[in-house]
């Protein structure tokens, strides 16, 4: 096993553990949830802020894992790919030294066996490619937007019937969140209707 193999390996297993931290601080924002409707209805709204802390922050470290997580597959399939040329260029460079004591054979049987062992080696080489390039597309989570993002998470709010404006960071409010949400939407609709 090379360097790169056992990186790669390593960045595979980082990923794994991260899901597992983040699904473990996901069952602790859950208990805290819990926690928080228990003082609520005791009357101990000390105790209920407390375990909101807990819950955004438990939440926040599962984001922070995922986020972790994803762009340990993001190397991994840059590391993947990287191990596969290595591969492939260490066979390239065995058919082209077969290729050359054949051609100087002048044996058209083994030069044209030989060429088709180099075009199997470069259509294997560009379906491993395209399933690095959509992996990492996959896991590339940037690229939805902010507003479409908001809009289904108050969407599953509305739907749990939750107020999403307990769980946001100082500074916004439930209705400031569905505004910009809504503005951004708005904009959307309008360049799409205007193209």
């Amino acid at each position: 096993m090379s360097n790169m193999e056992k990186y790669l390996f390593n960045l595979k297993f980082a990923a794994k553990e991260r899901n597992r931290n983040a699904k473990k601080c996901d069952n602790e924002e859950k208990a805290e949830k819990a926690k928080i409707k228990k003082a609520i209805q005791k009357g101990n709204t000390e105790a209920a802020r407390i375990h909101v802390e807990n819950a955004i922050r438990h939440k926040n470290q599962a984001i922070n894992f995922l986020r972790m997580s994803a762009r340990a597959d993001a190397v991994a399939a840059g590391v993947q790919t990287a191990v596969t040329m290595g591969k492939v260029t260490k066979s390239m460079t065995g058919i082209v030294k077969s290729m050359d004591a054949t051609l100087r054979s002048v044996n058209l049987e083994k030069i044209s066996a030989l060429m088709d062992k180099f075009e199997h080696q470069f259509e294997t080489l560009d379906v491993q490619t395209q399933q690095r390039e959509d992996t990492m597309s996959s896991t590339t989570t940037l690229t939805t937007p902010q507003g479409q993002v908001d809009m289904l998470l108050q969407e599953m709010a509305d739907e749990a019937g939750l107020d999403l404006s307990v769980e946001l960071p100082q500074g916004q409010t439930g209705s400031a969140g569905t505004s910009v949400a809504s503005t951004e939407q708005d904009e959307l609709s309008q360049t799409c209707s205007s193209a």
